[in-house]
């Protein structure tokens, strides 16, 4: 929807009221990921795309019947067998597309949502695509990480889905949710499609070992962009790292720096520091800990963790900036094996940003969600949670 989103917002600007059809959810080989949104305006013109035209055609007239009626269709595309060329999708993939009259009428928060889109501020919008009351199809609420404005129909409904949305804000994904017709969160009814329009968070791992490996996998499993630096180019290849988005070959704290000047690492970004070796890891957490970053935690063991310490006194550091640092990285799960070590990253990582404490949950009374301590966000594609 990003592509079409000034367009959108001009028309409304304009007293138009124009037809969005927005995939919101994809199977197999479908051409566009979910979010991907084409809008036809009220004198006739087409911005925007979901298949990279098998469906535009259809979906065009979908759009303007929709305009005219006032009310939101969910139309899937896809081959059937007795008419496989029916709608053009000869890629064998199947696409849900919300078609709904968009005008400022009935979306008047979304002019302020492309303001957040425009200065980078994260920002989701959830939109009720299923529901067995015909009179809460296409409402609209919109999530930011400090709350909500709009409502789907009920309040209940409201604060269960901007719980949820607040997880997939914080990834910078996009997903369909099933709930209750009231929100209920074990039932069914009411389908939610929720777009979130933030910047994919980055992990970036130092060190190109068999740790690291394990950890971009987590990394990319949890929605961040992964990058892998290391000054050894003999070890830091993409053959040895797949999961990678990127695999550098330069000296940690200098490619941390570049980072930073270029404005590419922000308050949601997350370090793993695996080198543990004193020339690569000290000059790298002394630049790390002294700026705004969601979590910093290096490997070693508790002698190299009290060595690091002391050397990043002598650097300069305050007690303040040391206690940021997770040394030894990671919760006490047990880990022997780098899958199972990247686990326990992963676990500490999400229990700092959600304020966790990572217990067991069978034995705590206090509620499983909590708020998140930190601001966290790519457009993804969507697929379908049963929130529970």
């Amino acid at each position: 929807m990003r592509e079409v989103l000034d367009d959108l917002v001009a028309a409304m600007a304009a007293g138009h009221t124009v037809g969005l059809g927005t995939v919101v959810r994809t199977f197999r080989s479908a051409p566009r990921p979910a979010g991907a949104a084409m809008m036809v305006d009220a004198d006739g013109s087409a911005v925007g795309s979901v298949s990279g035209g098998c469906v535009e055609g259809a979906l065009y007239e979908l759009a303007t019947k929709v305009v005219e009626s006032r009310r939101p269709v969910l139309q899937r595309y896809g081959i059937s067998d007795d008419a496989a060329f029916e709608v053009g999708l000869t890629c064998g993939g199947i696409l849900d597309i919300f078609v709904e009259p968009v005008s400022t009428e009935i979306f008047p928060e979304l002019p302020q949502v492309a303001d957040d889109v425009g200065a980078g501020r994260p920002v989701a919008i959830v939109t009720v695509i299923e529901h067995p009351d015909p009179a809460w199809l296409g409402r609209h609420l919109v999530v930011r990480p400090d709350g909500f404005v709009g409502s789907l129909g009920s309040e209940r409904a409201d604060h269960a889905v901007s719980d949820d949305v607040q997880g997939l804000l914080a990834a910078g994904r996009n997903a369909t949710l099933m709930y209750g017709p009231d929100g209920q969160r074990r039932g069914e009814g009411m389908r939610v499609f929720a777009l979130s329009f933030a910047p994919q968070p980055r992990m970036l791992v130092f060190g190109a070992i068999d740790f690291a490996a394990a950890v971009a996998k987590q990394g990319t499993f949890l929605g961040y962009r992964v990058t892998v630096c290391d000054a050894r180019a003999v070890f830091a290849t993409a053959a040895r790292f797949p999961q990678a988005d990127e695999v550098v070959v330069e000296w940690p704290h200098r490619y941390l720096q570049a980072q930073i000047s270029a404005g590419q690492v922000d308050e949601r970004t997350v370090i793993c520091v695996l080198t543990h070796d004193p020339k690569f890891d000290v000059p790298l957490l002394e630049l790390a800990l002294r700026h705004n970053v969601a979590y910093v935690g290096a490997m070693g063991s508790r002698r190299t963790h009290h060595d690091r310490l002391e050397r990043l006194r002598e650097a300069g550091l305050t007690e303040a900036e040391l206690a940021r640092l997770s040394s030894p990285i990671g919760l006490d799960l047990g880990s022997r094996t780098p899958e199972e070590t990247a686990v326990s990253i992963a676990a500490e990582i999400i229990a700092l940003h959600w304020g966790g404490g990572g217990g067991r949950l069978s034995t705590m009374e206090a509620r499983i969600h909590h708020e998140p301590t930190v601001e966290a966000g790519h457009e993804d594609a969507g697929y379908e949670l049963k929130p529970g």
